[in-house]
């Protein structure tokens, strides 16, 4: 597996949504991630982050991603709507052993945090080989 796909705080977090409603909901990065041959793609919303204030760390397969987006609104302005969250995201990936952490790249463009994170060698797929009872070996995809 690439990815872990449990996020122990994802769920406390949708219980307090729902019980404080919409106006409490905390700053989200939410992401799509896929593997595209020997690259797995990890791309994460940031609309309207510094690229500056952006910071990633991987420790033990844990990787930390934490940015932060300032408010727009000026104290002499007059807000009438508040909705798009403000302040510090963080989004922690458990990535699998079969990512190689030492070499990923990171873009940030049109507001998307994209990681490329190259698959390790000995997760590659590989051609194994099958002897047929005295005839000559025969391959076939592992």
């Amino acid at each position: 597996m690439m990815l872990m796909r449990t996020d122990p705080f994802r769920d406390i977090d949708r219980l307090t949504e729902r019980i404080l409603g919409e106006a409490s909901r905390s700053a989200s990065m939410p992401i799509d991630a896929y593997r595209e041959g020997d690259v797995f793609i990890v791309c994460f919303d940031l609309p309207g982050v510094r690229a500056d204030s952006i910071d990633m760390e991987v420790e033990r397969n844990v990787l930390t991603v934490t940015a932060e987006r300032s408010g727009t609104v000026r104290d002499r302005e007059a807000l009438v709507i508040a909705e798009r969250p403000t302040g510090t995201f963080s989004r922690q990936l458990f990535l699998g052993e079969t990512l190689r952490t030492d070499a990923i790249q990171a873009d940030y463009t049109d507001g998307v945090l994209t990681l490329r994170i190259p698959v390790a060698e000995q997760a590659k797929p590989r051609k194994i080989s099958v002897s047929h009872g005295g005839g000559r070996p025969r391959s076939i995809d592992a």
